[in-house]
């Protein structure tokens, strides 16, 4: 597929950049803001950009977007939206339920591990790039991504041995 305007790219990505976004923030509201501000620095460089794959260029553009949004909020204070989550009629209630248990349990258990580890994570577990595409996004080297890997890996398994899930 030749994506060569940004309308197709955004109809192409769209939905892989809000996943990982999501997963880093753990927030809709958020995920969605910084979806369009990747699009909007997008736009800005698009033109510029020569290489074939762009899903790792782009997904380093919401990498970056993501690290300058959590550099602001560490300045401000952030409130929680659990009283906007709770308006929301999405399903019956033991699927919500059985739904945040299980986003709670894979949450907390990414939540437990640094952040450079569950972006490491994220970036090649759950949106299949190679580490080569992940290092360039992390902006860090192919061998850090792949002890930052194993590590995260070692930890998640020790977790799961301590919870009895193994």
């Amino acid at each position: 597929m030749k994506l060569n305007s940004l309308e197709s790219v955004y109809q192409y990505y769209v939905k892989d950049v809000y996943r990982y976004l999501y997963s880093l923030s753990y927030d809709h509201h958020t995920a969605e803001d910084l979806v369009q501000e990747t699009f909007y620095r997008a736009y800005l460089f698009l033109e510029d950009w020569k290489e074939e794959r762009i899903k790792p260029w782009l997904f380093r553009v919401a990498h970056n977007a993501y690290v300058d949004y959590q550099r602001k909020a560490s300045r401000s204070i952030v409130r929680d939206s659990v009283f906007f989550d709770q308006l929301i009629d999405r399903h019956t209630p033991e699927d919500i339920l059985l739904q945040q248990e299980a986003q709670r349990e894979i949450g907390q258990m990414l939540t437990d591990i640094p952040e450079k580890q569950r972006q490491a994570m994220l970036l090649v577990d759950f949106h299949q790039f190679t580490y080569q595409e992940a290092a360039d996004i992390m902006g860090i080297t192919l061998s850090h991504i792949k002890i930052t890997l194993f590590r995260a890996r070692q930890r998640l398994r020790e977790m799961k041995r301590k919870d009895g899930m193994l």
